[in-house]
């Protein structure tokens, strides 16, 4: 249990830090989109486990790639710093680019609270892999 906390806090700093980094470089803007990624991340996983429109595979498959995130266990440990959250994003990118194109992008973006443009360039990469 620990180790858990050293890892999320190691994790919370980093996180901080780049946010701080981010605007004192001038890119406020990108500051808010990262400080703000977890909850509309959380929030994008919440509405789509919610919609009718989501086969029930496809529910279950959110359902893993949240408990997958939330997890302690991971195959890279969390405190590495860049390959750590690496195996958390690729789990995650793989069932939603399942989504995208099983259910379609206009499903994903309907539940996105962030920046549109962000969302558009998520999409873009996952219909590109």
């Amino acid at each position: 249990m620990r180790t858990l906390i050293i890892a999320l806090a190691i994790a919370a700093a980093v996180w901080m830090i780049a946010i701080i980094a981010l605007v004192i470089a001038g890119r406020r803007t990108h500051a808010k989109e990262l400080a703000l990624l977890i909850p509309n991340l959380l929030s994008l996983l919440r509405g789509l486990i919610h919609d009718p429109r989501v086969g029930r595979f496809d529910k279950f498959l959110l359902v893993v790639a949240v408990a997958w995130v939330a997890s302690p266990i991971d195959l890279i440990p969390e405190f590495i710093p860049v390959f750590g959250p690496l195996d958390d994003v690729v789990v995650v990118a793989l069932i939603l680019r399942r989504l995208v194109r099983h259910a379609g992008p206009e499903l994903v973006s309907d539940h996105w609270r962030g920046d549109p443009d962000l969302m558009r360039k998520i999409l873009k990469l996952v219909r590109a892999a």
